[in-house]
């Protein structure tokens, strides 16, 4: 019934169209901004540069996951395709989580140990992110050890990761409780604890006017954070649990439609992140700034230069023709 229902076929493609075109165009850009526009590189904006590669890796294969939705959930690419965009799907969510909680880190040890010595380098960053991408290229192998596609006959169409067979119950429920309760739950955790002390700081002694507005700031961005974080990774971690307890237990999950959405919802983080960046980074506020600034001024500069190019040709043959009449009236 949900595979045949509008909900899979009409609104989820809706909102993944919303998260390829807003998120591609805003990874792209955020990946540029740090890489070519941020001169001193620091702990956060590595995390932050990471988290928008991953997110930009997740958005160009949307679009067969579109296309699928439309087809009426007929996969039509192959089965190696299939696994693949399975794979980078679950890989985008757990990846976004473990740099969501090294910034959310960095930015409790800033806070709470302003005057502190012992900051994590450049260089520190740099390891902690090849391992996390290292961990989740292999944290996803097991997706490509057993069939993603399978065969509907009843409704003639052949699904991707949509249904498990019964051989491959076992491995797949446990391979997504592993996950969920690794990738997800022990992350939420440490990043609730560090807001939490994070609060703490912020909210104790606002004394001092100004002060007390950069920290009300302060607080107020945490919340939203805390609060994305929550809204985009919570339902789908805690739906994937219980579908695939139910399909462990052999029991039938009433609810499939709720894990579906929840896991589309999940995706809406690619598009998010950046204007996470936006207000977290000042750097990257600055840099995004400049660069539709210096745009409208070369494009407006373009725009002066044809216009007086425009108008010098204009008045030169206005004066040809002046002379040409001079000439024929003397004449």
């Amino acid at each position: 019934m949900v595979l045949e229902s509008r909900l899979t076929t009409v609104f989820l493609p809706i909102v993944y169209i919303i998260v390829f075109v807003v998120g591609l165009p805003t990874n792209a850009l955020a990946i540029w901004v740090f890489l070519f526009r941020t001169k001193k590189k620091n702990p956060s904006s590595i995390f932050m540069a990471n988290l928008a590669l991953c997110d930009l890796l997740f958005v160009v294969w949307i679009p067969l996951k579109i296309a699928y939705h439309l087809n009426g959930n007929n996969w039509i690419y192959g089965e190696g395709l299939c696994k693949v965009l399975v794979a980078f799907f679950y890989a985008n969510m757990y990846c976004s989580i473990a740099f969501i909680t090294c910034i959310s880190l960095q930015r409790y040890w800033a806070i709470v140990y302003p005057l502190s010595k012992r900051r994590r380098g450049n260089a520190t960053s740099v390891g902690i992110s090849v391992a996390i991408w290292l961990a989740v290229w292999v944290l996803t192998t097991p997706l490509y050890l057993y069939d993603q596609t399978v065969e509907l006959s009843n409704m003639k169409v052949v699904t991707c990761h949509d249904v498990t067979m019964p051989d491959q119950r076992t491995m797949a429920a446990g391979y997504f409780l592993t996950m969920g309760l690794l990738g997800f739950f022990v992350p939420t955790v440490v990043c609730m604890v560090a807001y939490v002390q994070m609060l703490k700081v912020l909210c104790s002694s606002m004394t001092d006017e100004a002060i007390a507005r950069q920290r009300r700031k302060a607080v107020a961005l945490i919340v939203i954070v805390l609060v994305m974080y929550l809204v985009c990774f919570g339902p789908s971690n805690v739906a994937l649990l219980v579908h695939y307890s139910l399909l462990l237990a052999q029991r039938t999950n009433n609810g499939y439609g709720f894990y579906v959405v929840s896991l589309c919802f999940a995706s809406l983080n690619s598009c998010v992140d950046p204007f996470v960046y936006y207000f977290i980074s000042e750097d990257f506020r600055e840099h995004v700034r400049n660069t539709f600034i210096c745009r409208s001024q070369r494009t407006a500069e373009r725009l002066r230069v044809s216009f007086t190019a425009l108008k010098s040709r204009k008045n030169t043959t206005t004066t040809s023709i002046s002379s040409g009449s001079k000439r024929s009236s003397s004449c």
